[in-house]
């Protein structure tokens, strides 16, 4: 019935459709006017509106693919089926995901993205933040972010130290929290403090439009070169976390290995040049133990019910790689922590 349902939706629009295939909750359709992607959306059609219009200028530019939403006769975005779930339609490619554990494949997509934000820079931000002001508001400053995040990892730690009875997951978190809690406050402390936070701040820059997700699932490989998919966290920030982001779900594939991390960022240099500030930004935030947070957050929002064997191994690989990250940051970046 649900498939019955998104037949209708591509009725609303203005294409001529040769074939459809189902897969993952989502519709690709092969059309007349090229290949297209039907997925279920929980975008807003403002939301969906800014998308558009920020896609559509980096797709009239030529440099870069992007899959830009696509409108329905009646000049809607997002359309609602009558089952009332609410559908996006774009533009597609026939490619496959980007393979990160391929250097050169990652080593050409932080290429890609210095291309990106190069031309994102270069659309009209005041024109386009005026009129969708709601839609493209600026991110928390990545210092409260962490504030935040390490009050969460003292909560977890006494939620731990109450427990009469521990499990595998609790005895390495408390074994370990001490040296990976003082790295994330003298992260905190090096943003804030009168040693680099003039350099944090000057490496954050002026806003501009990011693509606020840039991963390997957001990155196609075509026969013909690339395309970036995913924009829905587009918003008003600074290039170098979009740079951030991806050098470490990067390296934390290639155990931080500092050949490959020199050679991302070359590639990303090789396109748009980053300055001493930008690189400092950088460094800092790769230096906070995000993975570790990220598990030990995982496990106390879980309920502590049930414990995956990968829950202690994810904690215990974000231990073991703190040293690796640290030489990786001294050899890459400079940057002694």
């Amino acid at each position: 019935m649900r498939e019955e349902y998104e037949l209708e939706v591509l009725e609303q629009y203005d294409i001529r459709v040769k074939s459809t295939r189902k897969i993952r909750g989502a519709f690709f359709c092969d059309t007349e006017e090229g290949m297209l992607l039907l997925r279920e959306t929980k975008l807003s059609a403002r939301r969906a509106s800014l998308l558009y219009l920020v896609e559509s200028r980096l797709e009239a530019g030529g440099n870069i693919r992007v899959d830009t939403p696509v409108f329905t006769k009646d000049g809607e975005l997002v359309v609602t089926s009558r089952d009332g779930r609410t559908y996006l339609l774009r533009k597609w490619f026939k490619g496959r995901e980007c393979d990160i554990r391929q250097e050169d494949e990652a080593a050409c997509a932080c290429a890609l993205l210095a291309r990106l934000h190069r031309e994102l820079s270069a659309l009209p931000l005041s024109e386009i933040l005026s009129s969708n002001p709601s839609e493209a508001v600026q991110s928390r400053k990545p210092a409260e972010v962490i504030r935040s995040r390490n009050r969460e990892l003292k909560k977890v730690r006494s939620f731990i130290r109450s427990r009469p009875a521990k499990n595998e997951f609790e005895y390495l978190f408390l074994e370990s929290f001490e040296q990976m809690y003082h790295l994330a406050e003298e992260v905190l402390r090096r943003m804030e403090g009168d040693g680099d936070a003039g350099l944090f701040r000057e490496g954050a820059g002026e806003p501009g439009l990011v693509h606020g997700n840039y991963n390997y699932h957001n990155i196609l490989i075509l026969p013909d070169g690339m395309a970036v998919t995913g924009f829905e966290r587009l918003h008003a920030g600074v290039c170098a976390d979009d740079l951030y982001y991806f050098l470490r779900k990067a390296m934390e594939k290639y155990f931080w290995k500092q050949k490959t991390g020199r050679r991302l960022l070359e590639a990303y240099e090789t396109v748009r040049p980053l300055s001493a500030a930008e690189k400092g930004y950088v460094a800092l935030r790769l230096a906070y133990p995000e993975k570790y947070w990220k598990t030990a957050d995982g496990y106390y929002r879980s309920g502590k019910v049930y414990l995956p064997e990968k829950s202690v191994e994810k904690l215990r690989t974000a231990v073991r790689q703190r040293e690796e990250k640290r030489a990786f940051l001294a050899d890459v970046f400079s940057c002694y922590i």
